[in-house]
């Protein structure tokens, strides 16, 4: 399973679907649930503090949220960034400066109006250093290590789980699923996906309300006899 969801948020799902590592914050970080400890993290260590703070300065009216393993962080908080907090039952911290916050963390996020998004993500781009960004629903711009996308969990996960890169397959319905099913050997999207993911999708399969998954099941078991 692989989500933009954190350590902290994921808990909402039911525990008794994980039968393997869980790469979370769009690859920044696997948790091995059964032996409860990190498989890796790829996280934003001290090259996200100055970005932050230009973002703080320049945009005071912006939301930031920092995700350390087992805590968070805000920065001006505002209504949309505290919802984002309670609706996942997440305990916070509200901070002035991001070294109050321990690295690395597993992301960053920004939060702003529709007229700001557009803003910080031109400073973003003209930000030479790490780490990168993705712009995500609700006006949030969501900052990872530079590098850092699910194509390169999966890769990495395989890694740890002893499976070869040549046997890793994808299936994803999210613009922000591109990487993982461009670095997968083969890539399966629901009729219904995103543009972006159907794009790089080497198979269409029926929508992700028409059993998307266990058609994907169906096409392995061919290419896996028992």
């Amino acid at each position: 399973m692989s989500t933009g969801r954190t350590h902290q948020g994921f808990h909402l799902y039911d525990p008794g679907y994980i039968n393997a590592p869980v790469l979370l914050a769009n690859g920044a970080l696997a948790y091995d649930y059964a032996k409860k400890k990190i498989a890796f993290f790829d996280g934003i260590g001290d090259e996200g503090i100055e970005v932050l703070r230009k973002v703080r300065d320049l945009f005071p009216k912006a939301s930031i949220e920092m995700y350390p393993f087992g805590q968070t962080f805000a920065i001006n908080l505002t209504d949309d960034t505290e919802r984002h907090f309670t609706d996942q039952f997440i305990e916070f911290e509200v901070i002035d400066d991001p070294t109050s916050a321990p690295r690395p963390w597993q992301k960053a996020m920004i939060g702003c109006d529709r007229d700001t998004s557009p803003k910080v993500q031109a400073f973003l781009k003209s930000f030479s250093k790490d780490p990168s960004f993705l712009p995500t629903t609700g006006n949030f711009i969501e900052i990872l290590k530079k590098g850092v996308d699910k194509g390169t969990g999966l890769h990495k996960l395989a890694d740890y789980l002893g499976v070869p890169r040549e046997n890793c397959y994808a299936v994803g319905d999210g613009y922000n699923d591109a990487e993982m099913l461009t670095a997968a050997k083969a890539a399966f999207v629901p009729e219904n996906g995103e543009p972006e993911a159907l794009a790089v999708a080497t198979h269409i399969v029926p929508s992700n309300n028409n059993h998307a998954v266990a058609h994907v099941i169906e096409i392995l078991d061919s290419i896996y006899p028992g």
